[in-house]
Order: C-alpha cells, then sequence, then structure tokens
C-alpha cells in the first residue's frame, strides 16, 4: 500500500522520536507488517529553539520551525506535523508561510477530548505552553473548558521537563509529582489531562493517572497516519495554512 509523505518537524530528541516510532508502529496494523508510510525528519537544535523562546521572540521560532519545513518539502513530505506543543505558539506565523499544510497538535487534541465525552481538560507542559494562547482557542472553538496548575507548580513542571525529561531522565519522584498535580487538576474540576509535553507521556502511566490522559503526542502521530492514508484514498483531511 503507498501512502502519503508525513514530514516531523523536530523540537526535542525524545518528543520526536516517540512521534516517529508512533507512527511507524501503528501503521503495521493499517497497512501490513513491518510497512509504514514514507517519513522525514528534521530538526534543528533545542538550544537554538531556547534562545528564541527566552527572548519570548515566537516569529523567530517560526523561523526556525520553515527552515523545518522547507527542508521536509523538499525531501517530498506532503504534510507536515510537530509533536512539540510550546513551539506552537509560533503557529500563526508558520502556517501561511509554508510550503506544507499542517496538522495543529491542539486542534487534534481537542477533538479526541470531544469524541472521548470531557468537558474540562488540564494542561500540563511547559510553562510557556500552560500559561500561552496554543490550547485555549482549539479548546473554546468545541466547547471545551480547561485550567492549568497553579504558579508553583507550574514553575516544577517546566523544570522537571527541561532538567530531566528533555535528557531522558525519568524518576519516579518526578511521575508521582505529575499524579499530584493531576490530583489537583481533578479537585478543580477536570474530568482529563492534556499531556501537553511531548515527553511528559514517557514519564506518566495513563493506568496510574488520577485522570484519564490525552497523549498529544501519539494522538497527533496517528493523525498524521491516517492522514497519509486518505491522501493515498483520496478521502481529504482538513489542514492549517494559518488558524481559523
Amino acid at each position: 500500500m503507498r501512502a502519503g509523505h508525513i514530514g516531523i518537524v523536530a523540537c526535542s530528541a525524545e518528543g520526536a522520536a516517540l512521534c516517529y516510532r508512533t507512527i511507524c508502529m501503528e501503521a503495521a496494523a493499517l497497512m501490513g507488517e513491518h510497512d509504514h508510510p514514507e517519513i522525514t525528519l528534521h530538526g534543528l537544535p533545542l538550544a537554538r529553539y531556547m534562545e528564541a523562546i527566552h527572548r519570548d521572540d515566537w516569529d523567530a521560532v517560526g523561523e526556525l520551525m520553515l527552515v523545518s519545513a522547507r527542508k521536509l518539502a523538499e525531501a517530498g513530505a506532503t504534510v507536515a506535523i510537530c509533536p512539540d506543543n510550546t513551539i506552537h505558539q509560533a503557529f500563526d506565523y508558520v502556517a501561511p508561510r509554508s510550503p506544507l499544510p499542517w496538522l495543529h497538535i491542539a486542534d487534534v487534541v481537542a477533538q479526541q477530548g470531544r469524541a472521548a465525552g470531557f468537558a474540562r481538560l488540564g494542561i500540563l507542559g511547559t510553562k510557556y505552553l500552560m500559561e500561552g494562547p496554543v490550547y485555549p482557542p482549539a479548546l473554546s472553538q468545541l466547547g471545551l473548558q480547561w485550567s492549568i496548575p497553579g504558579p508553583e507548580q507550574r514553575e516544577r513542571i517546566n523544570t522537571i521537563i527541561f532538567k530531566q525529561l528533555v535528557n531522558g531522565i525519568f524518576t519516579d519522584e518526578s511521575r508521582a509529582y505529575f499524579n499530584q498535580v493531576m490530583e489537583t487538576l481533578k479537585r478543580d474540576g477536570c474530568d482529563a489531562a492534556v499531556l501537553g509535553c511531548t515527553e511528559i507521556p514517557l514519564i506518566v502511566i495513563p493506568d496510574q493517572a488520577p485522570l484519564p490522559t490525552l497523549d498529544s503526542t501519539r494522538l497527533l502521530a496517528c493523525a498524521a497516519l491516517r492522514h497519509a492514508l486518505e491522501t493515498e484514498t483520496g478521502t481529504g483531511t482538513n489542514f492549517h495554512h494559518g488558524r481559523t
């Protein structure tokens, strides 16, 4: 079976690797053993992204994403995805300038949240993601409410992400802390938690979590896989060349 060509715009290594692996593993059930769509991954160093983020220069973040998008287009990709939630803050800059259409990670998560019947989602991720504009438009468009952890919790989560998770360090202490934060979100009325940093799914164990979880990385990977197969069958998918 032929399928479309997925381009992955990488930011952190762990998140990009999880996204790539998920596409490959999920494809086997749909395409046959050892089969998957063509995938090209390009990533600039996380350090370049962090320099721009620390300056609060999201246009510069977008320019980095466009470097990858252009290379993916040259390689033959037909759609772009980015498994990093935080840098979607630059999405409105990127989409109209991109040579490729994109799937937006927050839209994918919001659609799954509504399909599952959730009403209020707790958002976990970097402090930039939790405090930023990536998820609110996507959730509100589908009638979903959301909450974020308190200031001290946001700071500690952010530290865990950048000092541990992006470096492949996953401790029981940090796993317990994520569960503690989810307990707080549950008391605040949340009925599910968005794992809105691509590394959080590598430490949170859904069966042990106080809330049902929406794994943004794997959901995006599966959405890209569906699109790649629809490209071959001609059934079509809605894309962004800018937010609606």
